[in-house]
Protein backbone atom coordinates (compact mmCIF):
# COMPACT_ATOMS: atom_id res chain seq x y z
CA UNK A 1 0.00 0.00 0.00
CA UNK A 2 2.95 2.56 -0.77
CA UNK A 3 0.26 4.84 -2.03
CA UNK A 4 -1.97 4.89 1.14
CA UNK A 5 -3.98 8.14 1.79
CA UNK A 6 -2.89 9.72 -1.72
CA UNK A 7 -4.55 11.02 -4.03
CA UNK A 8 -4.75 10.76 -7.99
CA UNK A 9 -6.84 12.92 -10.58
CA UNK A 10 -6.75 11.12 -14.09
CA UNK A 11 -8.78 12.73 -17.19
CA UNK A 12 -10.39 10.61 -19.26
CA UNK A 13 -10.14 7.69 -16.41
CA UNK A 14 -13.03 6.29 -17.09
CA UNK A 15 -11.84 3.97 -20.05
CA UNK A 16 -9.16 2.68 -21.81
CA UNK A 17 -5.36 3.59 -20.14
CA UNK A 18 -7.51 6.17 -17.85
CA UNK A 19 -9.44 3.00 -16.39
CA UNK A 20 -6.10 0.96 -15.90
CA UNK A 21 -4.45 3.87 -14.16
CA UNK A 22 -7.07 3.81 -12.17
CA UNK A 23 -7.18 0.25 -11.09
CA UNK A 24 -3.03 -0.02 -10.78
CA UNK A 25 -2.82 3.30 -8.88
CA UNK A 26 -5.71 1.97 -6.16
CA UNK A 27 -4.47 -1.46 -5.83
CA UNK A 28 -1.28 0.12 -4.02
CA UNK A 29 -3.68 2.35 -1.89
CA UNK A 30 -4.50 4.97 -4.26
CA UNK A 31 -7.46 7.28 -3.80
CA UNK A 32 -9.23 8.46 -7.04
CA UNK A 33 -10.44 11.55 -8.75
CA UNK A 34 -11.61 10.23 -12.12
CA UNK A 35 -12.58 12.49 -15.16
CA UNK A 36 -14.99 11.97 -17.95
CA UNK A 37 -16.55 14.10 -20.56
CA UNK A 38 -19.39 11.85 -22.17
CA UNK A 39 -18.83 8.34 -20.24
CA UNK A 40 -20.51 8.56 -17.11
CA UNK A 41 -21.61 4.83 -17.15
CA UNK A 42 -18.63 3.64 -17.61
CA UNK A 43 -17.47 6.33 -14.82
CA UNK A 44 -19.84 5.39 -12.44
CA UNK A 45 -19.04 1.65 -12.59
CA UNK A 46 -15.68 2.03 -12.08
CA UNK A 47 -15.74 4.46 -9.12
CA UNK A 48 -17.90 1.35 -7.82
CA UNK A 49 -14.89 -1.41 -8.07
CA UNK A 50 -13.09 1.07 -6.72
CA UNK A 51 -14.61 1.68 -3.81
CA UNK A 52 -15.79 -1.97 -3.31
CA UNK A 53 -11.76 -2.33 -3.33
CA UNK A 54 -11.76 -0.13 -0.08
CA UNK A 55 -10.66 3.19 -2.12
CA UNK A 56 -12.49 6.48 -2.06
CA UNK A 57 -13.32 7.27 -5.54
CA UNK A 58 -15.32 9.60 -6.87
CA UNK A 59 -16.40 10.31 -10.72
CA UNK A 60 -16.64 14.22 -11.93
CA UNK A 61 -17.89 15.18 -15.02
CA UNK A 62 -16.07 18.02 -17.26
CA UNK A 63 -14.57 19.52 -20.62
CA UNK A 64 -10.86 19.77 -19.96
CA UNK A 65 -10.48 21.68 -22.94
CA UNK A 66 -12.37 24.59 -21.29
CA UNK A 67 -11.08 26.81 -18.66
CA UNK A 68 -14.18 27.36 -16.73
CA UNK A 69 -15.06 23.52 -16.50
CA UNK A 70 -11.64 22.49 -15.57
CA UNK A 71 -12.34 25.32 -12.69
CA UNK A 72 -15.83 23.96 -11.58
CA UNK A 73 -13.81 20.08 -11.89
CA UNK A 74 -11.35 21.43 -9.48
CA UNK A 75 -14.39 23.29 -7.06
CA UNK A 76 -15.75 19.86 -7.11
CA UNK A 77 -12.85 17.71 -6.26
CA UNK A 78 -11.88 20.17 -3.12
CA UNK A 79 -15.31 19.10 -1.94
CA UNK A 80 -14.31 15.29 -1.87
CA UNK A 81 -10.32 15.54 -1.12
CA UNK A 82 -7.93 18.17 0.53
CA UNK A 83 -4.51 17.52 -1.42
CA UNK A 84 -3.69 16.17 -4.44
CA UNK A 85 -1.02 14.07 -4.98
CA UNK A 86 -0.83 12.81 -8.43
CA UNK A 87 -2.69 14.91 -11.91
CA UNK A 88 -2.73 12.42 -14.72
CA UNK A 89 -3.88 14.17 -18.09
CA UNK A 90 -4.94 11.40 -20.03
CA UNK A 91 -7.79 13.00 -21.69
CA UNK A 92 -7.77 13.16 -25.97
CA UNK A 93 -9.74 13.55 -28.35
CA UNK A 94 -9.13 14.53 -32.24
CA UNK A 95 -10.50 14.60 -36.10
CA UNK A 96 -8.76 12.04 -37.95
CA UNK A 97 -8.62 13.17 -41.67
CA UNK A 98 -5.73 14.48 -44.15
CA UNK A 99 -4.39 17.98 -42.97
CA UNK A 100 -5.58 19.66 -46.66
CA UNK A 101 -9.44 19.02 -45.30
CA UNK A 102 -9.66 19.68 -42.10
CA UNK A 103 -10.15 23.03 -40.43
CA UNK A 104 -9.19 26.15 -37.74
CA UNK A 105 -12.00 24.30 -35.44
CA UNK A 106 -10.51 21.18 -36.10
CA UNK A 107 -7.64 22.57 -35.32
CA UNK A 108 -8.36 24.18 -32.30
CA UNK A 109 -10.17 21.34 -30.89
CA UNK A 110 -6.90 19.23 -30.54
CA UNK A 111 -4.67 21.96 -29.32
CA UNK A 112 -7.61 22.94 -26.57
CA UNK A 113 -8.11 19.35 -25.52
CA UNK A 114 -4.69 17.72 -25.97
CA UNK A 115 -2.34 20.27 -25.07
CA UNK A 116 -3.53 23.36 -23.72
CA UNK A 117 -6.13 21.61 -20.94
CA UNK A 118 -2.74 20.36 -19.89
CA UNK A 119 -1.91 24.27 -18.48
CA UNK A 120 -5.15 24.58 -17.31
CA UNK A 121 -5.27 21.33 -15.05
CA UNK A 122 -1.96 22.48 -13.69
CA UNK A 123 -3.09 26.11 -13.03
CA UNK A 124 -5.77 24.88 -10.64
CA UNK A 125 -4.56 21.80 -9.31
CA UNK A 126 -0.97 22.62 -8.28
CA UNK A 127 -1.86 24.81 -5.13
CA UNK A 128 -3.38 21.14 -3.73
CA UNK A 129 0.16 19.63 -4.32
CA UNK A 130 2.52 19.50 -1.84
CA UNK A 131 6.45 18.39 -2.39
CA UNK A 132 6.86 15.46 -4.19
CA UNK A 133 3.74 16.09 -6.63
CA UNK A 134 3.59 14.37 -10.31
CA UNK A 135 2.05 15.64 -13.15
CA UNK A 136 2.18 13.23 -16.11
CA UNK A 137 0.58 13.64 -19.22
CA UNK A 138 0.08 11.26 -21.72
CA UNK A 139 1.15 11.52 -25.09
CA UNK A 140 2.01 9.46 -28.43
CA UNK A 141 4.10 8.48 -31.35
CA UNK A 142 2.39 10.76 -33.53
CA UNK A 143 4.60 13.55 -31.88
CA UNK A 144 7.34 12.66 -34.09
CA UNK A 145 6.11 10.39 -36.36
CA UNK A 146 4.18 10.94 -39.87
CA UNK A 147 0.49 8.80 -39.49
CA UNK A 148 -1.72 8.83 -42.14
CA UNK A 149 -4.84 10.92 -41.42
CA UNK A 150 -3.16 12.22 -37.94
CA UNK A 151 -1.89 15.52 -38.61
CA UNK A 152 -3.79 17.44 -36.33
CA UNK A 153 -3.71 14.82 -33.62
CA UNK A 154 0.07 14.79 -33.85
CA UNK A 155 0.51 18.00 -33.81
CA UNK A 156 -1.00 18.86 -30.97
CA UNK A 157 0.60 15.87 -29.03
CA UNK A 158 3.94 17.44 -29.96
CA UNK A 159 2.77 21.11 -28.40
CA UNK A 160 1.91 18.98 -25.22
CA UNK A 161 5.11 17.43 -25.25
CA UNK A 162 6.88 21.32 -25.50
CA UNK A 163 4.29 22.17 -22.56
CA UNK A 164 5.60 20.10 -20.68
CA UNK A 165 9.33 20.89 -20.61
CA UNK A 166 7.98 24.43 -19.81
CA UNK A 167 6.35 23.07 -16.95
CA UNK A 168 8.75 21.20 -15.22
CA UNK A 169 11.14 24.08 -15.20
CA UNK A 170 7.99 26.26 -13.72
CA UNK A 171 6.81 23.18 -11.26
CA UNK A 172 10.49 22.53 -9.65
CA UNK A 173 9.83 25.56 -7.34
CA UNK A 174 6.89 23.49 -5.42
CA UNK A 175 9.26 20.20 -6.03
CA UNK A 176 6.67 18.88 -8.46
CA UNK A 177 8.01 17.01 -11.23
CA UNK A 178 6.12 17.41 -15.11
CA UNK A 179 6.63 14.31 -17.40
CA UNK A 180 5.42 12.87 -20.20
CA UNK A 181 4.95 9.29 -21.11
CA UNK A 182 4.26 8.64 -24.36
CA UNK A 183 2.64 5.31 -25.46
CA UNK A 184 3.00 3.14 -28.30
CA UNK A 185 -0.07 1.96 -30.61
CA UNK A 186 -2.63 0.36 -28.05
CA UNK A 187 -6.28 -1.54 -28.50
CA UNK A 188 -8.77 0.71 -26.86
CA UNK A 189 -12.00 2.25 -27.42
CA UNK A 190 -9.80 5.37 -29.40
CA UNK A 191 -8.01 3.27 -31.79
CA UNK A 192 -11.69 1.63 -33.06
CA UNK A 193 -12.37 5.08 -34.91
CA UNK A 194 -9.19 4.68 -37.22
CA UNK A 195 -10.69 3.60 -40.30
CA UNK A 196 -7.13 1.59 -40.62
CA UNK A 197 -7.54 -0.13 -36.98
CA UNK A 198 -6.49 -3.62 -38.28
CA UNK A 199 -3.35 -2.51 -40.37
CA UNK A 200 -2.17 -0.25 -37.56
CA UNK A 201 -2.09 -3.33 -34.73
CA UNK A 202 -0.46 -6.05 -37.36
CA UNK A 203 2.27 -3.21 -38.26
CA UNK A 204 2.94 -2.79 -34.72
CA UNK A 205 3.06 -6.08 -33.41
CA UNK A 206 5.45 -6.95 -36.54
CA UNK A 207 7.68 -3.81 -35.68
CA UNK A 208 7.89 -4.77 -32.19
CA UNK A 209 10.45 -6.19 -29.93
CA UNK A 210 7.93 -8.22 -27.65
CA UNK A 211 6.39 -11.32 -28.47
CA UNK A 212 2.68 -10.39 -26.84
CA UNK A 213 1.24 -6.58 -28.05
CA UNK A 214 1.13 -3.34 -26.03
CA UNK A 215 -1.82 -3.21 -23.80
CA UNK A 216 -3.03 -0.44 -21.43
CA UNK A 217 -2.18 -2.24 -18.80
CA UNK A 218 1.32 -2.03 -19.66
CA UNK A 219 0.73 1.76 -20.33
CA UNK A 220 -0.47 1.89 -17.01
CA UNK A 221 2.39 0.47 -15.66
CA UNK A 222 4.78 3.03 -16.68
CA UNK A 223 2.45 5.81 -14.59
CA UNK A 224 2.52 3.80 -11.77
CA UNK A 225 6.39 3.61 -11.87
CA UNK A 226 6.59 7.53 -12.39
CA UNK A 227 4.52 8.09 -9.18
CA UNK A 228 6.99 6.29 -6.76
CA UNK A 229 9.85 7.59 -4.84
CA UNK A 230 11.94 6.60 -6.95
CA UNK A 231 11.30 8.61 -9.92
CA UNK A 232 11.38 11.86 -7.96
CA UNK A 233 14.40 13.00 -10.25
CA UNK A 234 13.10 12.30 -13.57
CA UNK A 235 11.96 15.77 -14.83
CA UNK A 236 10.96 17.35 -17.80
CA UNK A 237 11.68 13.89 -19.63
CA UNK A 238 9.27 11.97 -22.52
CA UNK A 239 9.14 8.28 -21.26
CA UNK A 240 8.28 6.21 -24.12
CA UNK A 241 6.28 2.56 -23.80
CA UNK A 242 5.87 1.11 -27.02
CA UNK A 243 7.52 -2.49 -26.59
CA UNK A 244 10.48 -0.84 -28.56
CA UNK A 245 8.40 0.19 -31.91
CA UNK A 246 10.41 3.44 -32.15
CA UNK A 247 13.42 1.61 -32.38
CA UNK A 248 12.78 -0.44 -35.23
CA UNK A 249 13.54 2.64 -37.94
Amino acid sequence: MIFKDKVALITGGARGIGRATALKLAEHGCDIALVYYNSSDAADELVQILRDKGRQAHAIQANVADKASVQTLFATFKTHFNHLDFLISNAASGVLKPALKMSTKHWDWCLHTNALALNHLVVEGHTLMSAGGRVLALSSLGAHRAIPNYAFIGASKAALEALVRSLSLEMAAFDITVNTVSAGVVDTDALKHFPNREQLLQEAQSRTLSASPLTAEDVANTLYLMCLPEARMINGQVICVDAGYSQMG
